[in-house]
């Protein structure tokens, strides 16, 4: 039997100048459809926001949008990994 390949979706963002507490507020805030199997939020320097979502199967995937301009120091970065082993 084979397993269903795994995808973590990476989505990070930098907070505009004194906009961190907001930006965390706004990720926390976001809903996907469908729901991830699993969703993590970090925090790190320079008001800097990482959420990892984790999709079983094909797809399809709910992804983050893009906050609204006033809580970004530049756009939005995104990744996606295919789980190997």
């Amino acid at each position: 039997m084979t397993t269903p390949a795994t995808t973590a979706l990476m989505w990070e963002a930098r907070a505009a100048e004194g906009q961190g507490t907001e930006l965390l507020a706004w990720v926390r805030a976001q809903t996907l459809d469908p729901a991830p199997v699993r969703r993590e939020t970090y925090t790190a320097p320079g008001d800097r926001v990482l959420v990892i979502t984790h999709w079983e199967g094909p797809g399809p995937f709910g992804e983050l949008p893009d906050p609204p301009a006033g809580l970004l120091h530049r756009p939005v970065h995104r990744w996606r990994f295919t789980r190997v082993d």
